[in-house]
């Protein structure tokens, strides 16, 4: 039987650390409760090389706004975007991967560029490992007066259709940021928590842009295959304080 070269083996190695990435999350107790369930293309083939892949979460976060489109805090986003986590990024920041919620932040760091960096990253208290299925967060809405808008951004790396294609060059309206980018750009859901209301769930409002260069929501959704299915369901409900305490 022909031997394994050796080289092979360390590759095989890496690839298990890497994917064995340990599911932190922060507190999530909070009157606010937002539960995310997993679509049938949650997880995602990455592609690595002598072509084995690994199935990765999508990259996303969770914020609230006011009625007029201003940003008031996040409630998660996921790792490798708020910290700069990228283990191979070669040096693409990756701007494409959740440009709306970037742009509503509108927090501009040292390359000009509105994505968090390792020397100044989200805090810890609203980020996290992505989970590799359904999860629940939540935060306070003590400060909160109703109505407020909830809304979620979801993107994978390197999910190309016939729409947004790896060979598409930078300049074209379907250039998604190279062969390491995007593919389809980022999804984005929002709902509006209106006074005495206490669940609602969160409609798909558009995409992104799919090269990151700009805040916009764009509504042709019909260029977008599996990204649609990301998610299932997102629902959020106000939970009274005196249940929160069982």
């Amino acid at each position: 039987m022909k031997m394994i070269p050796i080289l092979f083996l360390l590759f095989a190695g890496s690839i298990t650390c890497t994917s064995c990435e340990k599911e932190e999350f922060p507190i999530t107790s909070g009157n606010l409760q937002i539960e995310v369930v997993a679509g049938e293309n949650w997880l995602h083939d990455y592609p690595l090389f002598l072509g084995l892949s690994k199935e990765n979460p999508p990259q996303f976060a969770i914020w609230i706004e006011d009625t007029l489109e201003n940003y008031v805090t996040t409630v998660y986003v996921t790792k490798k975007i708020a910290t700069e986590g990228w283990v191979s990024n070669k040096g693409n920041r990756r701007k494409e991967a959740l440009p709306y919620w970037c742009h509503q932040r509108g927090v501009v760091y040292r390359d000009g560029l509105m994505l968090p960096t390792k020397e100044n990253p989200m805090p810890d208290a609203v980020t996290g490992a992505t989970p590799k299925s359904s999860r629940t967060f939540a935060t306070q809405t003590d400060r909160l007066k109703a109505p407020f808008v909830i809304k979620a951004e979801f993107n994978h790396s390197v999910d190309f259709n016939k729409s947004f294609p790896k060979n598409a060059k930078k300049g074209d309206g379907n250039y998604s940021g190279g062969s390491e980018g995007s593919g389809q750009p980022a999804i984005i859901y929002a709902g509006t928590i209106y006074p005495n209301q206490t669940t609602i769930e969160l409609k798909l409002i558009g995409r992104s842009s799919a090269d990151g260069s700009d805040g916009n929501i764009y509504t042709d959704l019909e260029k977008l295959t599996t990204a649609r299915n990301i998610v299932q369901s997102i629902t959020c409900q106000i939970v009274e304080k005196s249940s929160l305490a069982h």
